[in-house]
């Protein structure tokens, strides 16, 4: 079956295209066989990544994670020396003329207070990832190691990011290991000035999160919400995604998606549901405790261990400006949707048949018809598919590490 895409869509008085985008995966090795990031799957490496997502996943963009590590900046040479990668007009490079790749680097920042926390910054092509490597090693000890800490606060990395024209993105912004609001702030202004602020391109949800949860927190009505799938093996690529209405493929493309000028924006996001999250709610790493009631001890109540991991739901709870979603008018719908590894009962074999008819995830997920889907998986697999798509699966809730799980 063709792919289907979402392309030359009239929008504005303009001839916009939309592309899926995930802008969160890690590489995992080298192709020298040097780990990268720890602990990723080691067939997590540039070429796998690129294949995997334009083959199988059907997407139309990419952002990689670890390019502040030279190991995979070696990769990328490697890969625009046999042709694979192409340079893009405005930044960024095209993979096989159907997909965009941009640099990306996670950088570990601590506060004042102890909290830690990853931020992402995109640069437009390898000579200026380069030069941001190069200058990011006087602070970081193993600088060809994914997100390592950067021994300075979120500020300072603002300011040397920015200086490189970097497009700044919180990382999972409300988890309860090193992310900002989950363990080193209330609020942004806490630990940013106005002008540090207004150098943020947007902000990351983090998989136990969603725009109706984020929209909770007063400061962040201006920023573009991006979800991503924070891959650290290959079938978790686009777990969660988005839609970028923009006009073509490349970097100078993203920036504007992310500012929301000329057009271009964030179409969509599509996630989880914020219970399948691994920290959505309380939960006691000793017994598995979950807490519905939103406790406010580190004590659990079961076993009397001090080890409650703070939930995301109940984070938001605390320090929410309101108790309902105050949306912008610019925020777009954020959708639910389970992966299909998430699905019971599609196995490998299975999903390899849909794939061999279907193409891509993408159009499976977005695009055929339920007979279609019954021709090839049964009415029962066809079924929680089509509830996959929708979101309207039977859901119990993850916690302090554990994903949820969608119900039989």
């Amino acid at each position: 079956m063709p792919r289907v895409w979402w392309h030359c869509v009239w929008l504005e008085y303009n001839m916009m295209n939309s592309y899926f985008a995930d802008l969160h995966i890690h590489v995992g090795m080298s192709e020298s066989g040097r780990w990268v990031k720890i602990p990723t799957s080691r067939h997590l490496t540039v070429r796998s990544i690129l294949q995997e997502a334009a083959q199988r996943k059907g997407m139309d963009i990419v952002g990689i994670v670890d390019a502040l590590s030279p190991l995979v900046l070696d990769d990328i040479r490697q890969l625009i020396a046999e042709g694979e990668l192409e340079p893009a007009s405005s930044g960024g490079y095209i993979y096989r003329n159907s997909l965009l790749l941009i640099l990306g680097a996670e950088v570990e920042t601590r506060e004042e207070s102890g909290g830690l926390a990853h931020t992402l910054a995109f640069l437009p092509d390898i000579k200026s990832m380069t030069a941001f490597s190069a200058y990011m090693s006087r602070f970081i000890r193993n600088i060809s190691l994914s997100s390592q800490n950067a021994h300075m606060p979120l500020k300072q990395l603002v300011g040397i990011a920015g200086s490189f024209d970097s497009l700044i993105v919180p990382a999972h912004v409300f988890t309860p290991h090193k992310s900002l609001y989950g363990v080193c702030c209330t609020r942004l202004t806490q630990i940013l000035s106005e002008k540090e602020l207004a150098r943020l391109s947007a902000i990351e949800l983090g998989l136990s999160a969603d725009s109706d949860m984020a929209d909770r927190i007063e400061e962040l009505r201006s920023y573009t919400f991006i979800t991503n799938s924070d891959a650290h093996s290959l079938d978790k690529i686009a777990r969660e995604y988005n839609v970028f209405t923009m006009e073509s493929l490349s970097f100078g493309e993203i920036a504007k998606t992310f500012s929301r000028t000329a057009g271009r924006k964030v179409q969509a996001n599509y996630g989880l549901d914020p219970r399948l999250g691994k920290y959505h709610r309380t939960f006691c790493t000793i017994c598995g405790f979950i807490d519905d009631n939103a406790l406010m001890s580190s004590v659990c109540p079961r076993c009397g261990a001090n080890s409650l991991v703070k939930g995301v739901f109940d984070r938001i709870n605390e320090i929410g400006d309101f108790i309902e979603p105050n949306h912008p008018d610019h925020r777009p719908q954020y959708y639910y949707q389970i992966p299909l590894e998430f699905i019971p009962g599609l196995g490998k074999k299975l999903l390899a048949k849909l794939l061999a008819e279907f193409d891509t995830e993408m159009n499976i997920l977005h695009y055929v018809t339920y007979n279609a889907l019954v021709s090839v998986a049964g009415n029962k697999i066809a079924d929680f598919i089509i509830r996959a798509r929708e979101g309207t699966a039977d859901i119990t809730a993850g916690g302090g590490g554990v994903y949820g799980r969608v119900k039989m």
